[in-house]
């Protein structure tokens, strides 16, 4: 069973910082992607940042340039940072593993972001 963990998120004032942090454990067969959604009140889920094991990037359109997502070198750690935080980027913020092959996704608890204006 695979269990992500993230981390990081809190209350930031407009144009502010965080970083989140994601763990991975448990038997992780394999990986082709690891990420980062997020889901705002009344709102989709949506793509904020992915990361495949090419080390091909994918930003959605709102947080390019401001925000970066790399890992550690073991795949156990996958980070998110997010500079000049905006109100709009209020959510909370899911972490997500796909193992690849067609298999199903892994995902985490999330950790609330809250971006005051």
């Amino acid at each position: 069973q695979v269990q992500l963990v993230e981390s990081g998120g809190g209350l930031v004032q407009s144009g502010g910082s965080l970083r989140l942090s994601c763990a991975a454990s448990g038997f992780i067969f394999s990986i082709s992607a690891m990420g980062w959604y997020r889901q705002a009140p009344g709102k989709q889920r949506e793509l904020v940042a992915t990361l495949a094991t090419g080390g091909t990037t994918n930003y959605a359109d709102s947080v390019k340039g401001r925000f970066t997502i790399s890992r550690d070198n073991a795949w156990k750690v996958v980070y998110l940072q997010m500079n000049n935080l905006k109100p709009e980027d209020t959510a909370v913020y899911y972490c997500y593993l796909y193992p690849g092959g067609g298999t199903s996704d892994y995902w985490g608890q999330g950790t609330q972001v809250t971006v005051s204006s």
